[in-house]
């Protein structure tokens, strides 16, 4: 059943080629589809497009179709072209003919542009939230090695001391700043498209404000043909936040592979979660943090892919834009899994405490040597000179968290303030709201 048939035959071929694996992906959208169907029903009776009878019956049967997909039982069949059609035609078993005039003053265009506003902004929170825990982690592992030091590298060579502490609050406050770029990306959904229709407006006397306020948009896409170009441009620009995560993520997996080389010997993992060699009987691979890095390389290409199926695209609706649920919802889901998998990957890292006991290390202390004589009120310069001549000659005293007093060094890693800030971002999200909690919303506004 198709929405624009004209009682033609269309291909069956070209049927299955244009529908099959988005009916897979608009599953996904029926509760919110449904919650934007409902908000428009109550705007139709506002408008007197409908009748307040011809409303109940509309938001009675979509509260059906609702509750069905709130089960998992949204299937769209080959019977179906898409959410839109399956939501349009299933009505018509629960309210009748006046299911046929829910459509008035909108087109799937703008309806499925609505839909995905409203999923990525109930998703986005919830990302979020695991990014939120991921950092909190990197935190709590901070506190707990803060006096395990590291050597630091510049240029891969030893450069100065760090700690354990401190390369773990790293990464947590890079994920804090992930979660600022999810903020501003989420803000992008903030705006409504609905009524925007085909994206040059309808003759109907809609309420597009009204609708807005009803789905909690705060804001419209004000000029209807915006609506159409945003397609391509806001799916990017989360991905570009989602790519920014992977890229953190990405980068201590690296590292971790990189530390638990025998060249440098910081990190072990528990047995548990290493992997073997079907050959070579000493193998501990750290398969999981290689998988992870594989992973967050991968989605750090997807704003490009993005990019690269919307470029020059020409003015209006294109089919093109179909194809972008595809590559959101399966960056999600992989963002996603390997978020899941942290926890236990960061549980897995057993760290060595006593690195620096080496004595290839203690050229790092060097630094440290030229700045107790800077204490002494000689020059840096003289003091650089002078620590320079006894390389190679002798030992440098070994330094400790203690030594160090500033925000952001070895002895004061900033995780309270990390903490703090983390707790703040998520204050973004708190708008966010579940299909279930727009459906109230509107249905106590339907009653008034």
């Amino acid at each position: 059943m198709h929405l624009w048939s004209k009682g033609g035959n269309t291909r069956e071929s070209l049927i299955r080629f244009t529908c099959d694996s988005d009916r897979r992906y608009d599953e996904r959208l029926a509760l919110y589809d449904i919650t934007g169907s409902m908000a428009h029903a109550v705007m139709l009776a506002k408008c007197g497009i409908i009748s307040a009878e011809e409303k109940n019956l509309l938001l009675s049967g979509l509260s059906g179709l609702f509750e069905e997909a709130g089960m998992g039982n949204a299937r769209i069949g080959p019977e179906y072209e898409d959410i839109h059609s399956y939501v349009e035609f299933r009505l018509r078993e629960y309210a009748g003919d006046v299911a046929g005039k829910l459509h008035a003053g909108r087109s799937r265009n703008d309806q499925v542009l609505t839909d995905i506003h409203l999923w990525l902004r109930h998703h986005s929170a919830m990302l979020a939230n695991e990014l939120y825990g991921t950092a909190r982690l990197f935190l709590d592992l901070s506190e707990k090695h803060r006096s395990d030091l590291l050597p630091g590298f510049s240029h891969m060579q030893p450069a100065m001391v760090s700690s354990f502490g401190l390369w773990f609050a790293a990464y947590a406050e890079s994920l804090c700043d992930d979660i600022r770029l999810l903020a501003g990306a989420t803000a992008f959904t903030e705006a409504s498209p609905l009524g925007t229709a085909a994206g040059y407006g309808t003759t109907l006397p809609v309420d597009r404000e009204y609708t807005a306020r009803l789905l909690d948009f705060d804001r419209l896409i004000v000029a209807s043909p915006y609506a159409q170009m945003s397609r391509g441009r806001t799916e990017r620009i989360m991905t570009q936040a989602i790519s920014s995560a992977a890229n953190t993520i990405g980068r201590f997996a690296s590292e971790v592979v990189l530390y638990m080389s025998p060249g440098f010997g910081f990190l072990t993992m528990s047995d548990e979660f290493t992997t073997g060699s079907s050959i070579m009987p000493q193998k501990k691979n750290p398969d999981l943090f290689e998988l992870i890095r594989a992973r967050c390389n991968r989605l750090q290409s997807v704003p490009d892919e993005i990019t690269l199926m919307t470029a020059g695209l020409p003015p209006g609706y294109n089919r093109d834009y179909q194809e972008l649920k595809a590559i959101l919802f399966d960056t999600f889901d992989a963002i996603g899994e390997i978020l899941s998998v942290m926890p236990a990957a960061l549980e897995s890292l057993v760290v060595r405490n006593d690195i620096m006991k080496e004595q290839r290390y203690n050229v790092i202390f060097a630094v440290e040597e030229a700045n107790r004589l800077v204490l002494e009120g000689i020059p840096f310069r003289n003091a650089y000179k002078i620590v320079s001549a006894k390389l190679g000659t002798e030992s440098f005293r070994v330094t400790g968290p203690d030594d160090y007093t500033h925000t952001g060094s070895i002895g004061n890693t900033g995780c309270g303030m990390i903490r703090e800030r983390l707790e703040k971002l998520m204050d973004s999200f708190n708008g966010a709201v579940s299909p279930q909690e727009l459906v109230q919303k509107i249905l106590k506004e339907a009653d008034r």
